[in-house]
């Protein structure tokens, strides 16, 4: 799946195939805050200007591109456990084990999305920090980078209340609901305000 041209990917998306879905676009769009907030990281390292800052700076370009790469992973990821879960819901109903099966099934489909809920909170504490410290010249991107991790956490949580709504262990489905929107809120909150921070610099007063 992370092989595909953006023009695949695209025309896929916009198939009537059921993969890559809501799951793959929300890790696409963590993926690419992740790399827009390594641009600012690089576009900053270096300058004398944000010297006091490299040792920061060092630490994002490290994280940026690992969770880049794990964004990446996680388009692939959501696609896979789909056809399990597809399986599952094609067994006939009065098949011994079939509520067994699918339960789990839908545990693990809730699981892809709600990593990238998670992931998101990580680059949402980093693009909180690149709107105070990355260089002015890219600040812009900053900004869309904190729109981008928005999108991908709250994106990334509908696929994960899909999942939840029809599991039987309500005790685990409202659990992970509860921490799936408690890390969305971390997400909205840091880049909401990283967003107006971004804006406020920019627009003319």
């Amino acid at each position: 799946m992370t092989e595909k041209s953006i023009d695949l990917f695209l025309e896929e998306l916009s198939s009537g195939a059921p993969v890559p879905g809501g799951g793959g676009a929300s890790a696409a769009a963590g993926a690419m805050s992740a790399a827009l907030a390594s641009m600012v990281a690089n576009l900053t390292t270096g300058k004398k200007k944000y010297a006091q800052y490299q040792d920061e700076i060092d630490t994002v370009l490290a994280k940026t591109a690992k969770l880049t790469e794990e964004f990446k992973a996680l388009v692939e990821k959501d696609a896979k456990v789909f056809g399990p879960l597809a399986e599952a819901y094609g067994i006939p109903k009065d098949e011994p084990g079939r509520e067994e099966t699918l339960e789990a099934c839908l545990k693990t489909a809730a699981g892809a999305p709600y990593e990238m809920v998670c992931k998101a909170a990580e680059v949402s504490l980093i693009i909180e920090r690149l709107a105070v410290i990355g260089s002015r010249l890219a600040i812009s991107d900053v900004g869309v980078a904190a729109t981008m991790c928005i999108a991908a956490a709250e994106g990334a949580a509908m696929n994960v209340y899909i999942n939840t709504k029809l599991m039987k262990d309500t005790g685990y489905a409202l659990g992970l609901n509860k921490d799936t929107e408690s890390a969305v809120e971390e997400v909205r909150t840091r880049c909401s305000e990283a967003y107006r921070t971004v804006k406020n610099g920019l627009i003319i007063k």
